[in-house]
């Protein structure tokens, strides 16, 4: 095959890729920020604001050497040596096989794999090509891929829970003493988190430059120097800042006031009567009905219409999520074990942090299932051969591109599975979103370290559940949610390859006019 043949291939897998991140948008990111939606941390708007820049970042930073896993080691790509094109139209057909059957269940709300769903596409069109001999099925390919999803959810189950169990059995139980032990606590996490997110950021290296080369001996002195400097800064600003806006009640403090908290005085919010005297404009009503001209008319109707589209664009942003069907939570939610209320929201900031820093990770892991299988198509269009190795870098506009397709999921589309993770399966509160949250991350950035492709709705899924059950209780967890999130990652990986499989064989084995 000559290099830069087959461009419609290539246009269509470029649309492909994105309409894949798109559904990974639309799906994934929920396992990020359901629980800081659900735990009234964050609004909807809100956790999608800080997803956009959150997921982009990760995506770009961190996702090439996952993608690089995705696309080379689930099929044996030397089986299409001979014929380049029908690997790149492969991929495209996988792309499409796996967006499709993500969007249906996220328009149902299911929370699924995409992992699952790209990894079933491709075996989909790798058994319609060459039958079950085209897949690597030993530990190097799928098997390896298949004892993750396994262990991630256990792992990330199990260390949501230490976290958790550790906050409730030293702050949360005293009753008394709560408080003053979160003030203390909430420092601690502080530094570990941010030590946490400088690690990775380190160890993986970001592309193009080399820090995950920096030798250990200058990395330990530099993640144990911020953690002590963020945990001195969170102790003396920001637990102070806590302190006074929560115990205080100055409400009128703003978050941008942690940073000079200890030479301001005290700011109460002023009276509904002044503010709202304040903003009232008498000369608008006045005017309003006999001073109106023609062009006034005109304006106003560009600014309806420009209302309209802005409501339009954002809809997907401002559905209900937290309060979603709280009639049927409610006796789940009563089992759940309540703490102080004051205490709880030491730990709000501290779930936005650690939100961020899952959706940083989900950036990283999951763009490879959108990017992986376009790599592919762009490699083999420049130059005409396949790269048996199958582990050549994807371009870093290939990530861009992909992290800019799972914002605009998110923001168009992604409430739906937020809806079904937030205080659906267990209730959530500030304490126990953070636990999940940190747990969930830890578990995934290690993932990508190590180019182990997971999946992040399984972690998630598995620290909400480990957390719930710290409860005590059985009937903390919502049993019927959670077998039916099994059931349907069962059912994503023979759905996705059946989608791109049939697509795949009819493309190649249609009438030809030749």
């Amino acid at each position: 095959m000559d290099p830069f043949s087959y461009l419609w291939i290539f246009i269509l897998g470029v649309i492909m890729s994105f309409y894949d991140g798109f559904s990974i948008g639309a799906n994934d990111v929920a396992n990020s920020f359901s629980t800081s939606v659900g735990s009234r941390s964050l609004t909807l708007k809100q956790a999608c604001t800080i997803a956009v820049f959150t997921e982009f970042s990760g995506a770009v930073l961190f996702g090439q050497r996952t993608a690089e896993t995705i696309r080379g080691e689930i099929i044996k790509v030397e089986l299409f040596h001979d014929r380049p094109d029908l690997l790149m139209l492969a991929m495209v057909c996988a792309l499409f096989g796996s967006a499709t059957w993500v969007i249906f269940a996220s328009s149902k709300g299911w929370p699924v794999s995409t992992t699952h769903s790209i990894v079933g596409a491709i075996i989909g069109t790798g058994v319609a090509a060459f039958g079950m001999e085209a897949v690597d099925w030993s530990y190097n390919g799928v098997a390896k891929i298949v004892t993750s999803w396994v262990f991630s959810p256990l792992i990330a189950s199990v260390t949501a829970s230490i976290i958790f169990l550790l906050t409730r059995y030293f702050v949360l139980m005293h009753q008394d003493t709560s408080f003053q032990r979160g003030l203390v606590a909430v420092p601690i996490y502080f530094g570990i988190t941010i030590a946490i997110n400088v690690l990775f950021l380190i160890a993986n290296g970001v592309n193009s430059l080399n820090l995950d080369k920096v030798p250990a001996i200058i990395i330990a002195p530099i993640v144990v120097g911020i953690t002590l400097v963020m945990s001195a800064f969170s102790y003396f600003f920001y637990a102070q800042w806590l302190r006074r806006k929560i115990l205080g009640k100055e409400n009128n403090l703003k978050w941008y006031h942690i940073f000079v908290i200890p030479f301001i005085g005290p700011r109460y919010e002023e009276s509904s009567d002044s503010i709202e005297m304040g903003d009232r404009n008498p000369t608008k009503d006045t005017v309003e009905g006999d001073s109106i001209t023609s062009i006034e008319n005109e304006k106003s109707s560009v600014r309806k219409l420009f209302k309209k589209l802005l409501g339009l664009l954002q809809s997907g942003v401002e559905k209900e999520v937290a309060d979603y069907r709280a009639h049927e939570t409610r006796e789940m939610h009563d089992n759940a074990t309540k703490f102080d209320r004051d205490t709880e929201r030491l730990y709000s900031f501290l779930q936005i942090m650690t939100g961020s820093f899952a959706s940083f990770a989900h950036g990283s892991n999951d763009v490879a299932n959108a990017v992986g299988p376009l790599a592919t198509i762009y490699l083999i269009y420049a130059s005409g051969e396949v790269d048996p190795s199958g582990r050549s870098p994807a371009p870093l506009w290939l990530l861009a591109l992909g992290g800019a397709a799972i914002d605009a999921g998110l923001l168009f589309y992604g409430y739906h599975v937020m809806r079904s993770l937030g205080n659906q399966i267990t209730y959530h509160s500030p304490s126990r979103g953070f636990s999940m949250e940190l747990g969930t991350s830890l578990t995934v950035l290690t993932a990508s370290k190590v180019g182990f492709p997971i999946s992040t709705t399984h972690c998630i899924t598995g620290a909400t559940a480990g957390v719930g059950l710290c409860n005590g209780k059985w009937k903390a967890l919502n049993w019927k949610l959670l077998a039916w999130c099994f059931f349907s990652w069962a059912l994503t990986v023979p759905a996705a390859a059946a989608i791109a499989g049939c697509l795949y064989a009819f493309a190649i084995h249609s009438p030809r006019l030749d």
